[in-house]
């Protein structure tokens, strides 16, 4: 027995989310209902470029689609997501969930409460390195991740370890499964912005640490 297509659609069509636009439109099983961008110029020139609609407006999008994916800017986060929810659409939203922990578990509450799907696009944990590893690990007792990346105005939205540590944050929870009982937080200055370092130094009853940086690097 065949199921109708999932209609789809994106909010939010900037650098991440044009790449969504671009591979949704060809997926299979799916039927994509366009994109929405309240930069209008920017809706209208990836529409042409992708050959899709561009809604003039989120709730016009809303009313063709099974589920969305939002990538807008983190500050809009919970008020697009909100939207969202509340329609009883399932939802990929783009990391972080929200740029406060208030507003990530008012998010997870409104998802829970209307039976609705949501998802954060971790997207480092289908890294193929990250998969091709991950059955080789078994309790790790430490964990360093350094990551250094030029930078992009695009991400200064929110603090770098918003933008880009979460991705290491959610990889060493997914490495190292058992209950954190304490946690350090420092960060130091690179740059004109701030690069974090995390590390906790037990898990349970076994002894374990991790540390990690993350570095916005100015072109020079």
């Amino acid at each position: 027995m065949s199921t109708a297509p999932v209609r789809v659609g994106v909010i939010g069509t900037g650098a991440l989310g044009f790449h969504h636009a671009r591979l949704l439109r060809r997926m299979p099983g799916i039927t994509f209902a366009g994109i929405y961008d309240n930069n209008s110029a920017r809706a209208a020139e990836v529409a042409a470029q992708l050959e899709t609609v561009a809604h003039p407006a989120l709730a016009p999008l809303l009313d063709g689609v099974d589920a969305v994916t939002v990538a807008v800017p983190t500050p809009a986060h919970a008020e697009v997501g909100t939207a969202v929810l509340e329609r009883g659409i399932a939802l990929l939203m783009e990391k972080p969930l929200a740029d406060t922990v208030v507003a990530a578990e008012d998010l997870v509450r409104r998802a829970t409460a209307r039976g609705v799907v949501l998802q954060v696009g971790h997207v480092e944990r289908f890294n193929r390195a990250v998969r091709a590893a991950a059955p080789y690990l078994d309790e790790p007792r430490f964990l360093q991740i350094d990551r250094l990346a030029p930078f992009q105005p695009r991400g200064t939205d929110v603090a770098v370890i918003l933008d880009l540590m979460i991705h290491d944050l959610d990889l060493v929870r997914r490495t190292a499964t058992s209950r954190s009982t304490s946690r350090r937080a420092a960060a130091t200055t690179t740059g004109s912005r701030p690069a974090g370092r995390v590390s906790a130094p037990r898990r349970s009853s076994r002894s374990w640490s991790t540390c990690g940086s993350t570095r916005r690097r100015r072109n020079p």
